[in-house]
């Protein structure tokens, strides 16, 4: 079977898939084009594409009978490919959860703790070369340890990021999702996510992307938080409405963000780059080897059992 790499992977994820599969790696580290994204579907059996490869429904339409069979999404996050248009042409969709979530867990707690305590700001000052010394009131931040955090979304990651403030730093958990959940730490579930943004001192979204959650969290939300709350957001950039993100940090009605992800990424508006509230990572939520090779492995066990017959490990 023909298999097609969308990105570059690690060299221990190519040898896999060169083992199995007559395989293609596109060397460009951008997304695929409209012209690439639909001539994939007609010359590979498999596909394993990335976020940003916009396989959108219209592309779909562009290739009623498709060879392609498989898209075996690199990721965990997938909307960027429209699933119902890829299953109603007999496309099948996987994905690669489990080997995301504590990396991107420890992202989160990455852009808590640089946020709160002005890290990002403090690094500037002296690489800057303008740091003059200790004193007693400067760059004061917000003391982590024993606040109140607010997940938005108690999935993988969110009971990831759950447990490491509750084991690491004692911060009481609040959390709203569209079912309870159990879970092995005390964490209280939120009616609203108004009311969760009211009563927490840092909110970390941890949803999925999608239709169902783009501008979840826009000025109505934002209104309700706190002053010297923090946003963190290491789920998709649009699930913030970031306009509205940045109309809040400007007048001041909440102390900070740390974000990984971007609206229009992997466009930054200016206005976020140049606030020193603002903790700006470029989305390395996985970015790290092991955790690539294993989503990667992942991906080609989802492939390997497509071509067998088997049942897909991860479809979505």
């Amino acid at each position: 079977m023909k298999l097609l790499i969308t990105r570059p992977l690690p060299d221990t994820v190519i040898a896999q898939a060169r083992a199995h599969f007559d395989t293609t790696m596109r060397d460009q580290t951008t997304p695929m084009d409209r012209a690439e994204l639909v001539q994939s579907l007609s010359d590979y059996d498999i596909v394993l594409p990335t976020l940003g490869d916009l396989y959108s429904a219209d592309v779909f339409d562009a290739v009623p009978n498709p060879r392609a069979r498989l898209l075996a999404n690199f990721g965990v996050g997938y909307n960027h490919i429209d699933a119902a248009a890829a299953k109603s042409i007999g496309i099948a969709v996987t994905n690669t959860p489990g080997a995301v979530t504590d990396a991107t867990a420890d992202i989160a707690m990455t852009l808590m703790l640089m946020t709160c305590r002005r890290a990002g700001e403090g690094e500037r000052l002296v690489r800057a070369g303008q740091w003059q010394g200790w004193h007693p009131t400067q760059l004061l931040g917000l003391h982590l340890t024993g606040k109140t955090l607010g997940i938005v979304g108690m999935g993988r990651i969110g009971q990831a990021i759950a447990q490491r403030a509750h084991h690491g730093f004692g911060m009481t958990l609040k959390y709203y999702n569209r079912s309870s959940k159990p879970l092995p730490f005390p964490a209280e579930q939120v009616a609203s996510l108004a009311d969760l943004a009211a009563q927490v001192d840092v909110l970390v979204i941890a949803v999925p992307g999608g239709a169902e959650t783009h501008h979840m969290i826009d000025a109505s939300v934002l209104s309700n938080m706190k002053p010297h709350a923090r946003l963190v957001n290491i789920a998709r950039g649009d699930v913030i409405k970031e306009d509205d993100l940045i109309a809040a940090l400007e007048k001041g009605a909440i102390a900070g963000a740390g974000l990984d992800v971007y609206e229009h990424e992997p466009d930054v508006p200016q206005a976020l780059i140049g606030m020193e509230t603002v903790t700006l990572l470029p989305h390395l939520g996985t970015a790290a080897l092991e955790v690539r090779e294993a989503m990667g492995l992942m991906a080609i066990d989802n492939a390997l059992a497509f071509a067998k017959g088997a049942t897909l490990p991860n479809p979505v």
